[in-house]
This record gives structure tokens, sequence and C-alpha cells, in this order.
């Protein structure tokens, strides 16, 4: 290559991030010997800190810990095997007479420390790392910070305080990461207070077995409107159904289990509905193969979508109406005071009320009676109980005025947030997953509760059918009396012997 032919070219500069020293370096020596009696106070302020967290986070571990070593420095090998195999030997006798106490207290424990340590503050840098959750700043890593863990077999209840500047919906973005990287089936984020969530990681699931009927209660006194009892939640609780200033809308495919739901609400209500105090009204579009099970459960039950049931609404309507007047001045929330029963509707499939009507003039009339008594029955005392299939705007318009929401299972992922609310499958309620043998299962989504809660209604057989119309009305159930056996008259045996003959 020639001369002319030659570029000199200038070498790019070299980019290295600048080191940042700690700013306590660049202080004078003088200033250092001064401020070391200081700094030695705090370090061991910072070190006592540690040391009592991690007796607050592992007190049987560091217990076992502390107790081993000094059986073994102090007693010698012997004592310490034998300390050993009596603390083993009493373990087995508790978990052997007393298991529910030793689960709740031991095992619960043990776990919730194992868990904790192996499980989550192993891998807790990692994981926030590579799920892109953390924070930089000048250099400097933010990190969201572990807080209490506690297991309960089917779950974990993991603290965590948030970087500033997050928000839990990056969280629940990054649910079903987390839920993978902690080997986890599932994770649910709940706000527990500015700054602080507390995440659910599923293990099991506690539903899986059908929950029998409750007794049947004497008291009327017993059924609390606002409080009715019709099934349990995923955490053991009774799951209690708001009935008195509410109406409730429950939406799940063919063979979701709403007949369960059903029936125990009716169940729950049983001593009211015998003492007068509460009325069933129901309209089965589908000939009764759901309401007739029982149809003495209720005041007045209508088989069709025609002008019965449309009928039934529009008197509903004006009852809400006439008891709205009488209650002016007087109150402000239907009581038992008032004289006037609480009446509950029950409508099954909805649907065919409201929007698959042929007959367009029943089906206007139905809707405006449907909307005037969920708008307007609250606090007259009057309850709509709708279920339906097809939770679309398209079917249904005015789901808003259903407070309390129930999504059994469901077809696909976007009817979850069509029933419960926006947000609702993001934060866990994967309605859409419930699997087909467990009919019952639901996420139950009140208004003014952010997060829904995942429970199973009871199971209601032919059975306790045939008991709670054997209650209501005092006739025996046909299940429970053997069948009468009556003989021929002799006269008539002996003409069916010689016919037999012949």
């Amino acid at each position: 290559m020639g001369h002319k032919d030659s570029r000199w070219v200038d070498p790019a500069p070299l980019e290295v991030s600048r080191p940042r020293l700690p700013w306590w370096t660049l202080l004078p020596g003088w200033v250092k010997v001064v401020l070391s009696p200081v700094a030695a106070v705090v370090l061991l302020c910072w070190i006592g800190f540690q040391c009592g967290r991690a007796a607050y986070r592992y007190p049987l571990s560091l217990l076992l810990l502390a107790l081993g070593w000094w059986s073994y420095s102090g007693l010698g090998p012997w004592w310490f095997a034998a300390l050993v195999a009596v603390l083993l030997g009493v373990l087995v006798l508790w978990w052997w007479r007393w298991r529910e106490s030793f689960e709740r207290f031991a095992l619960r424990r043990i776990r919730t420390e194992f868990r904790r340590l192996v499980v989550y503050a192993y891998d807790w840098r990692s994981v926030m790392r590579l799920s892109e959750l953390t924070k930089d700043k000048r250099g400097r890593e933010y990190r969201p910070k572990l807080g209490r863990v506690r297991a309960e077999g089917w779950r974990d209840l993991v603290r965590v305080k948030m970087v500033k500047g997050q928000a839990p919906e990056q969280w629940e973005l990054h649910a079903s990461g987390l839920a993978h990287s902690f080997l986890a089936k599932s994770c649910r984020v709940r706000v527990i207070k500015p700054g602080r969530l507390e995440l659910d990681f599923i293990h099991s699931n506690p539903l899986a077995r059908a929950i029998p009927a409750l007794v049947l209660s004497e008291d009327p006194a017993s059924v609390d409107l606002r409080r009715v009892v019709v099934g349990r939640t995923e955490t053991g609780k009774p799951l209690r159904l708001q009935l008195l200033g509410t109406h409730v809308l429950t939406v799940g495919v063919s063979g979701a289990g709403k007949g369960s739901l059903l029936w125990s609400v009716a169940c729950a209500l049983a001593p009211a509905i015998k003492a007068g105090r509460v009325k069933l009204y129901g309209i089965d579009p589908k000939g009764g193969m759901e309401l007739g099970q029982a149809p003495e459960v209720f005041e007045q039950v209508v088989y069709d979508n025609g002008s019965r049931a449309v009928t039934l609404l529009e008197w509903l309507a004006q009852e809400v109406k006439r008891r709205a007047e009488s209650y002016r001045g007087r109150r402000r929330m239907w009581t038992s005071e008032t004289g006037d029963p609480f009446i509950l509707l029950v409508v099954d499939e909805l649907a065919d009320v409201i929007a698959y009507q042929t007959d367009r003039n029943l089906r206007d009339r139905a809707t405006r009676a449907v909307q005037a008594i969920t708008s307007q029955g609250r606090a007259p005392g009057v309850c709509v109980l709708g279920l339906l299939q097809d939770p679309r705007k398209e079917i249904i318009a005015f789901r808003h005025l259903f407070s309390t929401r129930i999504a059994m299972r469901l077809d696909e992922p976007a009817q979850v947030d069509m029933v419960l609310g926006d947000g609702a499958r993001k934060r866990g309620a994967a309605a859409h997953e419930i699997p087909e043998s467990t009919p019952g299962v639901a996420w139950v989504k009140e208004d003014g509760k952010r997060e829904p809660v995942r429970a199973r209604a009871f199971h209601v057989t032919d059975d306790h059918l045939a008991q709670l119309v054997a209650y209501l009305t005092g006739r025996a159930a046909l299940s429970a009396s053997p069948a009468e056996v009556v003989d021929f008259p002799a006269g008539d045996r002996a003409d069916s012997h010689r016919g037999g003959a012949a």
C-alpha cells in the first residue's frame, strides 16, 4: 500500500465505568479516628439486628443447633445419641396420638423454616434478577426484600417488600414465572399494605374432595341473611354469602356445579323459610329439570320463559316499588320488623329469560322487570340469584347491578374478567382452569373487596333434597320410609292362581 493511500485512524476512547468509592474513604485520617467508636457501635447494632432477625425467622432450627452443640460437647456422643433418640420417640408419639396438634404446632413450624431457607432464601436473589424485578441506579442494585414465610402444606405465604417505584401489576405479570421458579403450581399476588405484598404459592388443591351439606337447623334465628353459609373456602373457613342488600350472579358452564350453590342456599335458608321469614320464587326455563327437584321449597315456581315467567317478574318489580313506598321516611333497609318476608328470586338459566326468548315483547318486558328488581330491590329486601352460562354483554348487559359475582368453571380465560371484573385473572382467579372433576368450586368476588376468594359449595344430593322437603312440609321423606307391602285378597289370589294355571 502506498504512502498516499494510508490513513491514520484515532483509536476509540476507552469507555469504562468510573469506580465509585464509599464516601467515608475520602475523609481525612483524623476524622476516621474520631468516628471509629461511632462506627463500631453502628456495626455492633447491625450485627445484633441480623442475629435477632435470624432468631425470629429460624427459632426452632437455632434452638436445636444450640442444644445439639451443648449436648455433644458437654455430655459426649453417647448421651447426644440417646437424647436424639428420645426426642425422635417423643415426636413420633406426639404425631401418632395427637396428630392435629402435632401438625399445627410442630410440623408447620419445621416446614416453614425449611422452605424459607432452602426454597426461597437460597434462590431469592437469582430469581429476582432473572424475573427483572430488581432496579439499578448509579451502579447500585435495589432488590425486593424477602419477608416472613408461612408454610401451610397446600400453599406458602411469602411476604415481600417491594422496591420503591414498583407496582403490584408488575408482580402479577411475573406470577407464572415465579411459581415455576419456586416449584409451585401457581402464584397469586395480594396487596397487604402500601409497599407490601403477599405471594401465595399453591402446591395442592385443598378443595379436591366434595364437602357434605350441613345438618338442617331448627332455629330460625340462626339464619343471618348477611352471612349465609353455603360452602367452605380453600383456607378451611366457611363460605358466607351475603343476600341482604345485594344480588348474586353465578356463571359457569354446564356441569360446573351451579345447582350445588343453588340448593346450598336453599338448605341454609330452610329454618327461615319454614318460619315464614323468607320466601323463595323460582323460574326454571328448562322445564323444571333443576328447580323441579324440590318445588316445595318455593312459594311459586315457573317452569318456562314465557308469559308466566314475565308475569312473576313484573309482580316482583311492583312488590319492590310497593315496599319502597311503604318504607319511605321510616327505614333505609329491610329488617324482619317490617313484617314483610325477605324475598329471594332464583332464576336458573337467566339468559333464557332475557336474551334467548324469541318473542321480542316478552323478552323486553322480562329485561325491564329484572333491571328494576336488581337496581331497586336491595333496600326493600328482594334479592336475585341469577345463574347462567354465557357472561357476555350481549347476553346480560347489566352485570354491574350484581354486587356479588361467582365464577365457576368457565371455557375461556377472557370470561374470568367478564364475570369477576378487570384484573381478577391476573390476581390468580383462574376459573377457566377449574377441573371438571371438582363441580361446585368457584371464585367469589364481592364489590368493595379487591381479592376474590376460592371456595367450594356444599355437595347437596337427592337424599338431602328429600330431607329438605320433609323438613319444610312435615311429611316423611320418601327415601327414609320403607315401602309398604299389601297382600292381595284371598279371592283375588285364588283367581290369579287359576288364571296362571289356565
